[in-house]
């Protein structure tokens, strides 16, 4: 089992960026897809059709947010925290995905990096 952790720049507020992690409409605009989220917890989600799926464990508004991210039939929880820390008018945000299977690592640090808060990142930072 590996960690992944990483910090981002966004050029964005923390209440932005919040609501891009939360709020299905934003993360399907950013995404490209359909999403499952509420910000209950215990309440289960779904993004890129399926291929993300867990459980919503915390949310703290404009700050963190907290889920399990499920890995078929793995035992140890693999928990994702992205906090969120204003930075004048940008957010500093911070992923920590612990318990990513050895055989999975690549391939979720790459999706952080390019597909998840890279998205976001670009989302939030157009090339007109």
């Amino acid at each position: 089992m590996k960690t992944f952790k990483k910090t981002f720049k966004i050029n964005a507020e923390s209440s932005d960026v919040y609501s891009a992690l939360t709020n299905p409409y934003t993360i399907e605009l950013w995404s490209g897809y359909p999403a499952v989220m509420s910000e209950v917890p215990g309440s289960e989600f779904s993004l890129w059709e399926g291929d993300i799926t867990g459980k919503n464990l915390e949310f703290i508004r404009d700050k963190k947010v907290m889920q399990e991210w499920y890995f078929g039939e793995q035992t140890d929880k693999s928990i994702v925290t992205i906090s969120i820390q204003p930075e004048g008018e940008n957010s500093q945000v911070t992923v920590e995905h612990t318990n990513i299977p050895d055989k999975d690592f690549a391939e979720i640090a790459e999706g952080w990096r390019e597909y998840y808060i890279g998205a976001i990142v670009n989302f939030f930072n157009p090339n007109f």
